[in-house]
């Protein structure tokens, strides 16, 4: 049975299913699910109820310079097929001018055809590069300058240089496809002869050809594929050029609730001149919301110990009664069972009352304000009087007892349980000029493919679990951030014993270590501690 129990599934390897090797002879299809086509949707309607732009996401032009000056600038993050820390400096030293960069990158970005990318780049810069082993390849290979870059150009090339037909050339892109070693040699045999004989050319440069086809075994996309992807990434990367808070706001609500990702977005944000703002009760809705041009606002759903369904009450009040004017008047005005001390907590920690006052007085006086809200709240019913004030009748403030402020490092440790980052600011951005003295950041850092690569990165220590070892010795894992990723480091014991001081939740620090890459999973072996006070 499926997870949720209503319906029987089953599986088969696509061998069985097709024809092939006695198959039962069914078709094969892929349906793919692209979040970032639900991202485009929202980032349009956001668009229309801000600014009232019509921006029909089909028919947008395909040379609009700002999104080529964007991507030329390396602000890929978020755009669909183009992030990536090796997608991005290819992208840098490319510099694209058309649509059609675009689908050669997404398509030659991938094992094999990765290596052609920086011909493609050089013979793009000087055109005069451009040559062809064969001058029948330059009418399949021209807009591509002179680099097989799609399945396409293979089979085309099969048919028209080694006399293929059609029906061979699908055999030779199932051979590519299944990336059997036997199965490409006999079609390495097949061309070379082929080409000589129906194409009259020597076997030297049938050989040639093949070595061009050859990375295509590994992994080759058709035209199409390419083509379809690369207009999807075009648009994310229109909407992103054009109505950047409106697009990051849509791809922070789509990634809500994945911190790593939300992270990412809200660094990139900060680069581009984005502000992102704690929720407020009188400007958040539930999702990230733009409240002017180059600012962005939590939303109240994204507040953790905070449910849904409050958030909508507070708006659906705020829409029938208007805006807040202070925390009695919030108070007042919601039903009992909404303003709790867990959610109450919750609010003021996230800073979402902080046009009323300071959160540190805010929550040294919850028990006051708990106590007005038991007091002046109506009962919660379907009746008119749930939310039954209006704005005529909006109540003073309650008159609160002083207390102590609450410190920065407070208040981003509060944001960091309640919104799952830190958004005022950072525990690092104190050492923003000695970090800056590093090349890696922890997403660099992740990045990196080289097992053992040496570096230093710099960021608050989030988590810290020790075990003993057999010889009753501690070690420490330890999980490190900056403003964009994290990542796990491992202190074995000698390390952990000289710098247990500064491998404490909420310190600053440098790591030097080297990467350790293990099931995928990048961590980091550290050799040396500096603790940033």
């Amino acid at each position: 049975m499926d997870p949720n129990g209503r319906v029987m599934i089953t599986q088969y390897d696509m061998y069985s299913i097709t024809d092939e090797y006695g198959g039962v002879g069914l078709l094969k299809f892929d349906f793919l699910g692209l979040k970032n086509l639900s991202v485009l949707a929202d980032a349009v309607a956001r668009v229309k109820a801000r600014k009232g732009d019509e921006v029909d996401i089909e028919n947008i032009p395909l040379d609009d310079s700002k999104v080529f000056a964007m991507l030329s600038r390396g602000e890929t993050e978020g755009v669909f097929q183009l992030g990536g820390s090796g997608m991005t400096h290819y992208l840098k030293e490319l510099k694209p001018t058309s649509i059609h960069d675009i689908n050669a990158m997404v398509a030659l970005y991938r094992p094999g055809p990765m290596e052609s990318i920086p011909a493609y780049i050089t013979r793009k810069q000087n055109p005069a590069l451009v040559t062809y082993i064969d001058p029948r390849m330059k009418e399949i290979l021209e807009r591509s300058y002179g680099i097989i870059t799609y399945q396409d150009d293979v089979l085309l090339t099969a048919v028209t240089i080694a006399g293929y037909t059609w029906l061979e050339a699908d055999n030779l892109r199932k051979a590519m496809g299944k990336k059997i070693p036997a199965e490409m040699e006999a079609q390495r045999e097949k061309f070379i002869e082929g080409a000589q004989k129906h194409g009259g050319i020597t076997k030297t440069k049938a050989e040639a050809i093949w070595k061009l086809i050859e990375p295509f075994a590994a992994y080759g996309f058709n035209k199409g594929h390419a083509a379809s992807y690369g207009r999807v990434a075009y648009q994310t990367a229109y909407m992103k050029a054009n109505y950047p808070e409106d697009y990051m706001a849509a791809l922070l609500s789509a990634d809500s609730g994945d911190t790593e990702r939300i992270s990412e977005h809200v660094a990139e944000c900060e680069r581009i001149g984005i502000r992102i703002l704690p929720p407020d009760v009188n400007e958040s809705f539930a999702s990230f919301t733009v409240i002017a041009n180059g600012i962005i606002r939590f939303g109240l759903s994204s507040i953790k110990n905070f449910g849904v369904g409050s958030a909508e009450a507070i708006i659906a009040e705020r829409e029938k009664a208007g805006k807040f004017n202070s925390i009695g008047d919030f108070l007042s005005r919601m039903p009992g069972n909404l303003v709790n001390r867990r959610a109450l907590e919750a609010l003021i920690k996230s800073g979402t009352f902080d046009a009323f006052n300071k959160r540190g007085v805010l929550l040294a006086n919850i028990e006051k304000l708990l106590q007005y809200a038991k007091d002046s709240t109506r009962p919660p019913d379907n009746q008119d009087s749930l939310f039954g004030s209006t704005s005529s009748t909006h109540v003073a403030d309650i008159a609160l007892e002083p207390a102590t402020e609450a410190t920065n490092i407070e208040m981003l440790a509060w944001e960091k349980e309640l919104l799952g980052i830190y958004v005022s600011g950072h525990p690092t951005d104190q050492f923003k000029d000695t970090l800056s003295k590093y090349e890696h950041s922890i997403k660099n850092a992740r990045a990196e493919e080289r097992n053992g690569y040496p570096l230093v990165v710099g960021g608050v220590v989030e988590a810290v679990k020790t075990i003993l070892t057999k010889k009753g010795d501690r070690m420490g894992f330890i999980t490190i951030s900056d403003k964009e990723s994290s990542i796990e480091s491992v202190a074995f014991p000698e390390v952990y014993k000289l710098s247990k001081d500064d491998l404490m939740e909420g310190k600053c620090v440098l790591l030097k270590g080297k990467l350790s890459k293990r099931n995928g999973e990048p961590s980091i072996l550290i050799e040396k501690v500096k603790g940033l006070a």
